[in-house]
């Protein structure tokens, strides 16, 4: 009988510090990379409202990215193989008070740079929205056999760049992307939870 390996990730696995300086790092510098991109361009931002509707308009934007995340994860093999490397890597380690972190740290500093800097500086428009979903894919790669997820989160990209169009109000993207992340975050790791207490 031949034994299966578990593939491991190109990456090591990173410690929960690690993991956790990682990300506070990213959002320092993506907020310094759109800090530098206001100072020394010449085009107008999306405003950053706070207001009930579109608050509510996020947070249910964020169910509806997460439900078709769902979706794809069961109905796509190689998304649903290339989404658990991902979380694993980037999940595993963390504690659920960690998760806190995870949803606001990208989804204040990703959305800034991609929707908030990036999308205007392009133009606002079809090819913006099309090069700056593409530019947030990629930012999501963390092996060579990660091409569903950076797929998938390029899709991702282009919903929170629509809805960032469509508004004219960062908060919608903003808030969309931290619910997305918390939801998704949260039911990984009671899955893995579960996992650990069945073995």
């Amino acid at each position: 009988m031949v034994e299966q390996h578990k593939q491991e990730p190109e990456i090591p696995y990173l410690t929960r510090i690690q993991i956790l300086g990682a990300m506070g790092a990213t959002a320092i510098i993506l907020l310094i990379v759109a800090k530098v991109s206001l100072h020394f361009g010449n085009f107008s931002l999306f405003y950053l409202n706070l207001n009930q509707r579109e608050l509510l308009l996020g947070v249910g934007l964020g169910f509806v990215i997460t439900a078709l995340s769902s979706l794809t994860y069961r109905l796509w093999t190689a998304y649903r193989k290339s989404a658990d490397y991902y979380l694993e890597v980037v999940l595993k380690p963390l504690a659920l008070p960690d998760l806190i972190w995870l949803g606001l740290l990208p989804g204040l500093s990703e959305e800034l740079v991609f929707r908030g800097v990036m999308l205007p500086a392009l133009g606002s428009n079809i090819m913006a929205v099309i090069l700056s979903s593409l530019c947030f894919g990629i930012l999501h790669l963390s092996g060579s056999q990660q091409w569903p997820y950076v797929i998938w989160a390029t899709i991702v990209g282009m919903i929170l760049a629509y809805s960032a169009l469509l508004t004219g109000n960062l908060l919608v993207p903003i808030v969309a992307h931290i619910i997305t992340n918390w939801i998704s975050s949260y039911f990984w790791k009671m899955w893995q939870l579960r996992q650990l207490k069945n073995k």
